[in-house]
């Protein structure tokens, strides 16, 4: 799926969550599209007409554009009267019958990527709770993105010319970085059709496993992919959230499962029994 295409797919499910979380009965949104310094709204949920389709959104200009150009949430009680944002849109908002708005940036790497919009048809304040809820909806967007974009390296860094020495291609070692970080990140991923897209994304890094060959827990196997990276077991827990007695615990089950009796022979058996890349 192309980025542009995966990334509407994530707003388009934020607006779903933003309103039962918020309870607002209209949201909408959008990317910020690439080398442009402007956002265009895609996705509408709860919108009664047509009219803010595909409105192209300049940064700066308007609430969504302030929301871009400064990288945090903005909110106005009446849109059309409020004086801390500029009015170029004020036809499309009016056509739509919207007053209290905001508007909350989804920054990924520091970069804003969308922008996810909340409404009201009256013009009466937007709580401090219903902005934290549209915040936290914006960092899951975030998540979602930054999950997708180091799958899309993971691949593309995937399966190198083969070597005589696989060990020594630095290739495979970018490939193996990629792929620790990948099962570290998948635990802290909510979304469990997205959970499991990223971890069939790493199986792809590994070769197939042989028949009736050793298999590790998912817990286990972060762990071991964290060692293979030369992470102690204090640095492991921190990666992964555990507590560095819950990483030894696993390691020694890792271990017993692969009839290893240092750390380094679990990682090679581990290899060899297409485990790990």
């Amino acid at each position: 799926m192309a980025a542009d295409a995966a990334g509407a797919v994530e707003i388009r499910s934020a607006l779903g969550r933003l309103r039962r979380t918020t309870g607002l009965p209209v949201a909408f949104g959008g990317l910020v599209e690439s080398g442009r310094p402007q956002m265009r709204i895609s996705e509408l949920s709860g919108t009664s007409t047509m009219a803010l389709r595909s409105l192209r959104v300049t940064s700066g200009n308007g609430l969504g554009g302030k929301a871009v150009a400064l990288a945090r949430p903005c909110a106005v009680t009446d849109y059309s009267s409020s004086r801390q944002i500029s009015h170029e849109y004020d036809v499309p908002v009016a056509a739509e019958g919207i007053r209290s708005v905001f508007a909350v940036p989804v920054v990924v790497r520091r970069r804003v990527r969308g922008v996810l919009y909340g409404a009201l048809r009256a013009a009466q304040p937007l709580g401090d709770r219903t902005l934290s809820a549209a915040v936290a909806v914006a960092r899951d967007v975030e998540q979602a993105l930054v999950v997708r974009e180091e799958a899309r390296g993971l691949l593309a860094a995937a399966r190198p010319e083969p070597v005589a020495d696989a060990g020594a291609n630095p290739s495979w070692e970018r490939v193996r970085e990629a792929h620790a970080a990948l099962r570290a990140l998948a635990p802290r991923i909510a979304d469990p059709g997205l959970r499991s897209e990223l971890l069939a994304a790493c199986g792809l890094l590994t070769a197939p496993a042989p028949a009736g060959d050793v298999g590790l827990a998912p817990r286990e196997l972060d762990v071991l992919a964290c060692v293979a990276e030369g992470a102690t077991n204090a640095a492991v827990a921190d990666r992964l959230g555990l507590s560095p007695e819950t990483v030894k615990g696993y390691l020694r089950s890792a271990m017993r499962k692969l009839g290893a009796h240092t750390r380094g022979e679990a990682v090679a058996a581990a290899r060899r029994s297409g485990l790990l890349p």
